[in-house]
């Protein structure tokens, strides 16, 4: 009887330790971070994606749930994802950014083409830097493991 209350004791305590509180990365809409640029100016990381794109779903999946990269981000940027494809209007800077048809059922948003526009390309995914005056500082195509992105966002810090 001793020994099942050791091990019940032994493995509760175990598995207390093993359940890591997790963080949750914060995101927010361009109109958030606009108004909270007024009061606490960071710079803005715009994950660019969409649906149908696999490698935008694995860096969902990994980079942007690694806790050391969840940490990073919300202490010292303001994170926005941004589906290419949206199409609902976007308020920001000022401006109205509108999804832009292309065919009967696909299309880009205004605000990717202004963002995610690479040698005249979009190219999914795109996670682009902003600095705090609005203006582009990075714009990085394709896939980032969680290393490589914390070193390119520790570059900027």
């Amino acid at each position: 009887m001793k020994k099942y209350i050791l091990l019940l004791i032994f493995f509760g305590c175990v598995s207390s330790f093993a359940q890591e509180k997790e963080t949750l990365l914060q995101t927010f809409t361009f109109e958030e971070v606009e108004k909270k640029m007024k009061q606490t100016p960071k710079p803005i990381i715009v994950f660019n994606y969409t649906d149908w794109c696999k490698i935008c779903f694995g860096m969902k999946q990994t980079t942007f749930k690694n806790s050391e990269v969840i940490t990073l981000l919300n202490k010292h940027f303001y994170f926005i994802l941004l589906n290419g494809e949206e199409k609902k209007e976007i308020l920001f800077l000022g401006k109205n950014f509108k999804f832009l048809p292309s065919g009967s059922n696909t299309g880009v948003h205004e605000l990717t083409k202004a963002l995610a526009t690479v040698h005249k390309k979009i190219a999914y995914p795109t996670t682009t830097i902003l600095n705090s005056e609005f203006e582009i500082d990075a714009q990085l195509v394709g896939f980032y493991n969680s290393k490589k992105i914390r070193k390119v966002l520790e570059k900027l810090l």
